[in-house]
Order: structure tokens, then C-alpha cells, then sequence
């Protein structure tokens, strides 16, 4: 997998001579599987145009804070909450001061200040001004908030200056936002999770399902990867790539993904239930095409086995998350099959809602283990998966 497969990054563009490398920037980012907005500032936009950013990264090129289209929809708060990252390439010293004093007077300031996004920055600037004890000062600050700083390179400057100040280079910079994502918090963990709905053949044409996209089961594999685990996917009817690297086993009906986990489930630390699986099997299914007529039809269902339950049950069970999609009774129900599936953690997903869940990129969860229940906000799927397995580490490997 691609340190940066998809992950969301906001670039901000400021003003220094270094813009002229942004479109590289863009590019390397892709490279590693990211998707790019860019945001550019009054200053970035003396050295680089909004058209040449815009062919880069396929998307708008934000730069105006009231724009007034925009923020009918309140566009920099929505900005802020879809970025995974923030990344200001070149950051101008004049940015530097705008962030440490925590001024929102321009797109990129409100931006910063509206997300809860990891930021990184990488300054560019004459080796003078780098070296002034007020930029030096701000650095300090920042870094004493979190904020990552790329450092930037020696070398000749286009002031003909020689010294540190230079933009790093755009590989080194996007290899600096992927490793935002690596972590060693499951190193020699092997995890198992299902995803995806599972499909019940009636005859050869048609079939029971749901609505099921395997996206939230995907976020859970990414965030899992990203820590150092050893991930085994068992993949139901999905309509999302699936993560490299992770072994994969197809699992389309109930009981193929019954039999698949209970022979991949020896020696496996974490199993997470994420998958839709049907609830009823069809009694009977016809090999043949069943023809339209007048009469009424009636199709019998079984239940299937439960997978999850099954897991619970055995002997030496792997730590497990299950998942409860849920249109009322929410906490009720989510806490009922906490207890009598005998998992460690349930994870509750309100499906009555029209703009999250089922088939949507994003989704808002609420964690539910023995102690107490947490609620994750409405998110992207990758932003909550990766919130998950933090909980998850937190709770049971701390």
C-alpha cells in the first residue's frame, strides 16, 4: 500500500520564490496515493498561478476566505474537517508569524485553526531571515505545539545567497507527510477483519444483500496497515479498492465467510466483525432462473451462523470488535449484542441516516466496551478508522 493511499491532504502555497516548486510537490504527494487540495496564499500567488496548481492537483484551487459561494456552505470549516493532513510548502516567514500569533485573516489561517489535522511545514525563505531570531522564536513555538517542521536545505539561494534556507526537496517533503501515518503500535499483531456485505443467491439472477460498501472495514485495514500489523481480509460483495498489502480471501455468501474466518482465525490477535453479513440465508435456492408470473411467490429463510458469536466463543479467542448497524433502540441494541455475543468491544452504526453510513465516505460511530461508550463524530471512514485503532490500542494494549 502506498504510505498515502487515501489520505487527504490540504497544501498550503505561500508566498516565497520556493512556490514555483508546489506543482512537484502536488505531484510527489500523488505518487503516493494522496488526493490534493491546495489552498494559495495573496503572497503564493506572485510566484504560481491558480491554473497551473489547479491542472496539478485536479481540484479548485482555494485562496479566498470570503468567497462568497463557498461559504454558504461555511467552505473553510468543511475544508479543515476533510483534511488528513495540513501541509504549508513553502511556508513564508510571514506564515510562520501568522501561525505562532494564531491570526485567521486569510483562507490558510482559518483552515489551520478549524482543523484538528497534524500540520506540517516547510519553511523557505533567505537564509538571513531563517536565521532571525523572530522566525527562530516562532519555529520554537510551533514545534512546542506540534507542528512538524521539514527543515530546509543549504545551498545557493535565488538571492545568490548561500546558506540554509533552501525548500527541501519535494520527494523528502512527501516522504515526511507519509511517515504522519506509519506507527509501530501493532508491530507483531495479526488481525482479521471482514468487510462487505454478503450476498444470498434466490436463483441464478437474483439475491438477497444490503447496502454494504466495505469502506468502514477498508478505513479499519488502512489504519491497521499504517501500525505495523499483519491484516487478513475476508472480503464480501465491496465497491472500494482494496488495501495492499493484506491477504485477501473472497467470501461471498454467509457461510463462505463463516468457513473462511474459522479457518484463518488460529493465532490471530484482533478480530474485527465488520462485515454486513445476511442475517437469513435462502432455504433452497434454485439453480435455475425463477420466471415472472401472477402467483404470489414465498421464498423461505434460515438463519446463518454467527460468525461473530462463533469467534466469541472459542477457547482462545482473539481480542474482538463487533460492529451493530442500527436504525432505533441504538445504545439498547448495541449493548445487548455486547453481552451476548461475549465480544470485547461494539462498535454502533446509526443506519437510518440518509448522509452517513451505508455506501457514504463518511460515518460517526459510537464505541462501546464494558467500562462505557465513546461517540466519534461524524468523519471520513479513513479519519475514524484510524480513531478506532487508536481506542482500541488505548483500551487493551495499554
Amino acid at each position: 500500500m502506498s504510505r498515502l493511499t487515501n489520505k487527504r491532504i490540504v497544501l498550503g502555497v505561500s508566498g516565497s520564490i520556493a512556490a514555483y516548486k508546489a506543482p512537484d510537490i502536488v505531484r510527489r504527494l500523488q505518487d503516493l496515493g494522496a488526493e490534493v487540495r491546495v489552498i494559495l496564499t495573496q503572497g503564493g500567488a506572485q510566484f504560481i498561478t491558480e491554473l497551473s496548481l489547479q491542472v496539478t492537483s485536479k481540484n479548485k484551487v482555494y485562496h479566498n476566505l470570503w468567497d462568497k459561494e463557498a461559504e454558504l456552505s461555511m467552505g473553510h470549516i468543511e475544508l479543515a474537517k476533510w483534511a488528513d493532513v495540513i501541509l504549508i510548502a513553502p511556508a513564508s516567514a510571514n506564515t510562520l508569524a501568522n501561525l505562532t500569533a494564531g491570526k485567521a485573516n486569510d483562507l490558510l489561517g482559518s483552515v489551520v485553526l478549524a482543523s484538528d489535522a497534524p500540520i506540517l511545514i516547510a519553511p523557505a525563505m533567505n537564509q538571513q531571515m531563517y536565521n532571525a531570531t523572530s522566525v527562530k522564536d516562532n519555529l520554537t513555538t510551533l514545534k512546542q505545539r506540534g507542528v512538524q517542521i521539514i527543515n530546509p536545505e543549504h545551498g545557493v539561494q535565488a538571492c545568490g545567497d548561500i546558506g540554509e534556507g533552501r525548500l527541501a526537496e519535494s520527494d523528502e517533503i512527501a516522504k515526511q507527510v507519509g511517515l504522519m501515518f506509519q506507527s509501530n503500535k501493532l508491530n507483531g499483531k495479526k488481525v482479521l477483519i471482514t468487510l462487505g456485505a454478503t450476498i444470498e443467491a434466490i436463483d441464478p439472477v437474483r439475491y438477497l444483500s444490503n447496502h454494504s460498501s466495505g469502506k468502514m472495514g477498508m478505513a479499519l485495514a488502512d489504519a491497521c496497515i499504517e501500525s505495523g500489523a499483519q491484516v487478513t481480509l475476508i472480503i464480501g460483495n465491496i465497491s472500494t479498492p482494496i488495501s495492499e498489502p493484506s491477504k485477501q480471501i473472497s467470501a461471498i455468501s454467509a457461510e463462505q465467510m463463516y468457513q473462511a474466518v474459522m479457518e484463518n482465525i488460529d493465532d490471530q490477535d484482533i478480530f474485527i466483525a465488520c462485515a454486513a453479513v445476511s442475517d437469513y440465508s435462502i432455504k433452497n435456492p434454485k439453480n435455475h432462473k425463477i420466471k415472472k408470473s401472477d402467483q404470489t411467490l414465498t421464498i423461505t429463510l434460515t438463519p446463518s451462523k454467527d460468525v461473530l458469536k462463533a469467534v466469541c466463543n472459542l477457547p482462545q479467542k482473539p481480542l474482538c470488535i463487533g460492529f451493530a448497524a442500527e436504525t432505533q433502540n441504538l445504545l439498547k441494541n448495541a449493548r445487548n449484542k455486547l453481552k451476548n455475543k461475549g465480544c470485547d468491544a461494539i462498535i454502533l452504526n446509526d443506519v437510518s441516516k440518509d448522509d452517513f453510513g451505508f455506501k457514504s465516505d463518511e460515518n460517526e460511530v459510537i464505541f462501546i466496551d464494558q467500562k462505557g461508550s465513546l461517540k466519534l463524530a461524524k468523519n471520513s471512514k479513513q479519519k475514524l478508522g484510524r480513531k478506532i485503532i487508536e481506542i482500541i490500542v488505548d483500551k487493551f494494549y495499554k
